[in-house]
């Protein structure tokens, strides 16, 4: 791969329908199958199973997967730790090959991969074939990282004579990585790589909605020459692994990417349960929001609001769910905004043109009713959008308009909670001041962004706004589009727990600790 693909890049690339195209076909064949977990690079069944089917139409199965428990995860978890012993001490160089294998077989299989994602999860072409750019390029840039960091081993100096000291940063054992539905094998890759690339095993648990996109890359991973025990791949309910992962005295740390609610039970239940310290590497969502000012470019802001609250239906903890306007603007802004999302095509995101497919099942589904109920009960106007759609090809699946929703009063609980879904509340205000003040009224902090040509009202954003990604201008994404070595993942407050986002410099560090070495030579 010679150049840096993107979701703009891939959308101007003719050449990738045919290769896609053909990818669906081809999973259509394995589609169907049951599916085992992988303990020690071992195929087992557990004896029961579970059904995943596409959100795109409920009669396409997708397979059955093992509904594993406590004991799987236990098993699983002796492996990784029993691997750990050789894995961790590994020359770090022969751990970073594997990992730029492991980026190579991925982009080999892109489309395959990208097709899977949208069975199973209903992501479009585009986005789908980013994701998977998204985990090449996360793998290539931490193996890079780790390169130029000499596997973080650093040379001290002491005032004593004879000593040699030096700083090495070292792996801390079995890891727990817990992965969502949303970016099914990014965010997965991106916890999987912090934890492999410096040294530590890990048992995978991947979201029930997506364990075919897990078992895909599970099978890469081992092709690449990730040895036996030190990845280890067991599907079921969360609820079934939780006492398990937050009590066991061997799991050295906790991976996980999904909500705040689950992500503060995990959190608080092992900072308890634990007989020492150890991390927690958390990543909760958010309640992102834009501001536009009177030096906007409208028409860019209404570009970029679009995409970032509408894209894969909002089911990104990066998506824009709160936008700000200036009064001076606000009616022209509403009514571009307006014009954009009156273009989406919604329908099957196998399809071409398809800009938003389904949302991801059924209870989703109902959550986006009760939202725009509660909202006409509160008195807000629903200037688009709003209605779920069952009507033909939509029955099939789990389909909902796009919603733009004026006039929600304010201290209303839609204004604070993370929705997941192509719901936008769209506000007035009259300074900048006051536009910051409400957007950093939340107690998330993970993405944000400003529309604004005047550089002294950006760099006042830059200076105030309490979250961790921030943009402006962003035509492509107000709150959207983060990428490996360019935009850090950084989720503040309660969007995260470490303050060191995945895919920047600093991320590698939330899986070692450091050892201070010295060698007295007199």
């Amino acid at each position: 791969m010679d150049k840096k693909i993107t979701y703009v890049s891939i959308m101007a690339d003719e050449g990738i329908h045919p290769s896609y195209e053909k990818a669906l076909r081809e999973v259509e064949e394995i589609l169907g199958r049951e599916w085992p977990i992988y303990i020690n690079g071992k195929e087992e069944s557990v004896g029961h199973t579970f059904e995943k089917r596409s959100p795109i139409d409920t009669g396409i199965l997708i397979g059955r997967f093992q509904r594993g428990g406590g004991a799987e995860f236990g098993k699983a978890l002796d492996s990784a730790v029993t691997a750990f012993r050789e894995w961790s001490r590994e020359d770090w160089r022969n751990r970073v090959a594997v990992m730029r294998r492991l980026a190579d077989l991925i982009e080999r299989d892109r489309f395959r991969l990208a097709a899977i994602i949208t069975y199973e999860v209903g992501k479009n072409r585009y986005e789908a074939l980013a994701e998977v750019y998204e985990m090449i390029d996360v793998l290539r840039y931490n193996a890079d990282l780790m390169t130029k960091m000499n596997g973080y081993e650093e040379p001290m100096s002491s005032p004593v004579p004879g000593e040699e000291p030096r700083s090495v940063m070292k792996p801390y054992g079995a890891w727990a990585v817990i992965s969502p539905f949303n970016f099914p094998m990014a965010l997965a890759k991106g916890m999987l790589t912090g934890v492999l690339i410096t040294g530590n095993t890990a048992v995978w648990k991947p979201t029930s909605e997506a364990p075919l996109s897990a078992v895909s890359l599970y099978e890469l991973m081992v092709e690449a020459g990730v040895p036996d025990g030190v990845v280890n791949l067991v599907t079921g309910s969360g609820e079934a692994f939780e006492d398990s992962i937050v009590a066991n005295p061997k799991v050295a740390g906790i991976a996980f990417t999904g909500s705040r609610d689950v992500g503060m039970r995990l959190y608080r239940r092992f900072t308890q349960s634990q007989p020492w310290p150890k991390p927690i590497v958390l990543e909760m969502g958010s309640k992102n929001p834009v501001i536009i000012t009177s030096k906007a470019d409208l028409d860019k802001a209404a570009e970029g609001v679009m995409r970032a609250a509408f894209g894969f239906d909002g089911q990104k903890c990066s998506a824009a769910a709160r936008v700000y306007v200036q009064g001076e603007v606000y009616d022209e802004f509403l009514a571009k905004l307006l014009e954009r999302t009156r273009s989406i095509k919604i329908g099957d995101p196998r399809l071409r043109d398809t800009f938003m497919g389904p949302v991801i099942n059924k209870s989703a589904q109902e959550n986006y009713a009760k939202y725009v109920e509660d909202a006409a009960k509160a008195g807000a106007k629903i200037i688009h959008g709003g209605k779920v759609l069952r009507d033909g090809a939509f029955g099939k699946g789990y389909y909902v308009e796009p919603t733009i929703l004026v006039d929600v009063p304010r201290g209303n609980y839609l204004w604070y909670t993370e929705l997941f879904l192509p719901i936008v509340l769209v506000d007035r205000f009259s300074t900048l001041d006051e536009a910051i003040l409400r957007a950093n009224d939340t107690e998330y902090g993970l993405t944000a962004g400003i529309f604004s040509e005047d550089m002294n009202e950006v760099n006042y954003f830059f200076d105030d706004i309490e979250f961790g990604v921030v943009y402006a201008n962003r035509r492509g994404g107000a709150t959207t589009g983060a990428w490996p070595g360019a935009q850090p993942f950084t989720g503040w407050k309660a969007s995260g727990a470490t303050g060191r986002g995945v895919n920047g410099p600093y991320y590698l560090l939330n899986f070692m600790r450091e050892q201070a070495q010295t060698i007295v030579r007199q």
